[in-house]
């Protein structure tokens, strides 16, 4: 890191969005065409700062204003909320979004060879919304919603980062997007059983896709070859099967581990790699716990849940900018080779935000 840097720890935090990058696109665009004062990029500073600060509504988003150095980093001296709602729903949601994927590949080329194969895991949450409100996002009779599908990837230390997003009507069925998720023939996914799909698995596998995933318990398997299982390990079984009945079953041969979870909740764990240990593969499958403490995470230290505008598009941007939040987490995180989770370094962060970077940098770095 620059130890002679003089910028406030809020702007080394945002410093590796591309504004070079951004700023063209919003030039292709013409986003910012009739615009005097509050840009593209001065909405997004704004809303990745109400994020981190989890403000609670576009009234108290104006309110902050009133901060001499948010005054100073945004370049204005107020807002109203009714020109911060029609820029909610005015700003193009493939800027966050390429501020998104852009981190992404910053994160991914700071740690070069850290994994082989790689362990992505995918899963999906639903976001409610009150239909009276977002009528656009029709789930059901008297609900609303919208639903983040994700991949997740998970590194040997333990960390993870979002590397891909996509945000759909909340009746999407988790199946239809393992398509669009799996992409990655150097890669091993991981996802819950909610994604089993005979003929998919069985495309995958002819594709060169590897997969963890749990087996349904009405599924019918027949053993072609028993394996002999690990000692001292917590792995019951471990055999090549075939998948399926009379009517309905997979061509291909599959692995069947079974395995006792840590609250003693038999697993049946089917995959298609043949390579590793039973305990490996137990390894990878656990891994899915890092989706569901990500998910944890949005809920509860970003606004997800409270939303600043009721279009699509505002309630997309304000998820991608969560995602952004994260991610720029991630890479103060590897930058700095710090040692404090994410949330560590979020809270460290909002106690120096307009001090300079280099209070917090030595904090999250463990300097005295």
């Amino acid at each position: 890191m620059d130890n002679h840097t003089l910028l406030s720890s809020f702007g080394k935090w945002i410093s590796p969005i591309n504004v070079k990058k951004l700023s063209e696109q919003i030039m292709k665009t013409g986003q910012d065409r009739y615009t005097k004062k509050f840009t593209t990029y001065t909405y997004i500073k704004l809303l990745l700062l109400s994020h981190l600060e989890e403000v609670e509504s576009l009234h108290a988003m104006s309110d902050t204003l009133f901060d001499d150095d948010i005054q100073q980093e945004l370049g204005l001296d107020s807002i109203s909320v009714s020109q911060l709602s029609r820029k909610h729903r005015a700003v193009d949601s493939n800027l966050l979004a390429t501020i998104f994927y852009q981190l992404v590949d910053q994160i991914r080329h700071s740690q070069p060879g850290r994994q082989v194969m790689p362990v992505k895991v995918i899963d999906s949450s639903t976001i409610p919304l009150n239909l009276t409100n977002h009528p656009w996002a029709t789930f059901r009779k008297t609900k609303g919603g919208v639903k983040l599908h994700l991949r997740l990837v998970f590194m040997e230390d333990g960390a993870s980062y979002p590397e891909y997003a996509n945000i759909t009507p909340a009746n999407e069925h988790d199946r239809t997007q393992l398509e669009v998720l799996v992409d990655d023939k150097e890669a091993t996914y991981v996802f819950d059983r909610g994604y089993m799909d005979y003929e998919r698995f069985d495309r995958m596998t002819d594709d060169g896709y590897f997969f963890v995933s749990r087996l349904k318990k009405n599924s019918i398997t027949r053993t072609i070859k028993s394996y002999d299982v690990e000692q001292d390990s917590t792995i019951l079984s471990d055999e090549m099967v075939a998948v399926g009945g009379p009517t309905k079953r997979m061509d291909n041969l599959f692995r069947l581990i079974e395995v006792d979870d840590s609250k003693g909740n038999r697993l049946r764990l089917i995959t298609n790699r043949f390579d590793l240990k039973a305990s490996e593969i137990s390894d990878m499958y656990r891994s899915r716990w890092t989706i569901e403490l990500f998910f944890k995470w949005l809920k509860q230290h970003v606004k997800i849940k409270q939303f600043y505008g009721q279009s699509e598009t505002a309630i997309i941007n304000q998820i991608f900018s969560a995602l952004i939040v994260y991610c720029l987490h991630v890479l103060i995180q590897l930058n700095t080779k710090s040692k404090k989770t994410i949330l560590q370094i979020s809270r460290f962060l909002k106690a120096k935000l307009w001090k300079d970077c280099r209070h917090w940098l030595r904090r999250i770095s463990g300097i005295p």
